[in-house]
């Protein structure tokens, strides 16, 4: 069964080009290592929430933009290969590719994907 790891963080948004150019580079390493799709979204029409929201979640700050993202894998043993070898892959090292957002208040987590119609 596929499998998704999501991503949700707030980047500055004059921040905008520099995260598509990581998001990228980023993507051609996933995809490299056996992901099969990867999605980035800029907010549009995120509001704000009492309880929960999307921002709130982010703690995003007047000056930045909540993204939203998904790298879709055929399955969980190739995503478990596939991060780890894109991780170690020296053009997605904070050094040399530095994240264009506090990498703090990413939000991520692995989903099992159990319904797609």
């Amino acid at each position: 069964m596929s499998y998704i790891d999501g991503f949700v963080a707030a980047v500055p948004t004059a921040n905008r080009d520099a995260y598509l150019k990581q998001a990228k580079l980023a993507a051609e390493v996933f995809k490299q290592n056996g992901a099969t799709e990867v999605v980035e979204c800029w907010g549009d029409d995120v509001p704000e929430g009492k309880l929960t929201s999307f921002s709130m979640a982010v703690k995003r700050e007047p000056n930045e933009t909540v993204i939203f993202s998904w790298i879709h894998w055929p399955d969980k043993k190739t995503r478990d290969a596939g991060m780890k070898k894109s991780m170690e892959d020296p053009r997605l090292q904070p050094s040399v590719n530095p994240m264009p957002f506090d990498g703090k208040r990413l939000i991520y987590g692995g989903f099992e994907v159990i319904l797609r119609a």
